[in-house]
């Protein structure tokens, strides 16, 4: 029992991780999309903001591979949680269960993140808008 209590605990520790390294692209994004659209207010160059949108696009993504591995590990952790102690392997692999909702492309369109990029994308439209008058 210690030893599969033992594989729980790291398995546990890469979903914080994966959880930790999502926030910080949240944090990110949103800094480098303000500091963009500072500089394109303050010297009035509307050059700066259409390179505020890869970022954006690219954490998006990121932020999708991210939370999918999260979720393949998260399935992993029930996983080993129900098997009998006798039975688990020690594995850490996830390929069985990128399906789904695990799936890269699935999670980068998930609700939530959806929402927060959506959001970021509309507002940086918002102020493109403004900026442009």
């Amino acid at each position: 029992m210690d030893s599969k209590l033992k594989h729980l605990e790291f398995i546990q520790a890469i979903v914080t991780r994966m959880a930790a390294n999502s926030f910080l692209l949240k944090g990110w994004s949103v800094t480098l999309v303000a500091a963009l659209f500072a500089l394109a207010a303050k010297d009035s160059n509307p050059k700066f903001i259409p390179i505020a949108y890869y970022p954006v696009l690219i954490f998006w993504i990121l932020d999708g591979y991210f939370l999918s591995q999260e979720r393949m590990f998260r399935a992993l952790y029930d996983k080993v949680r129900t098997t009998p102690c006798s039975d688990t392997d020690f594995s850490m692999d996830t390929r069985g269960f990128n399906n789904g909702r695990n799936t890269w492309s699935r999670t980068t369109l998930s609700k939530t993140l959806l929402l927060f990029y959506g959001t970021m994308f509309a507002a940086m439209i918002i102020v493109t808008v403004f900026l442009r008058r």
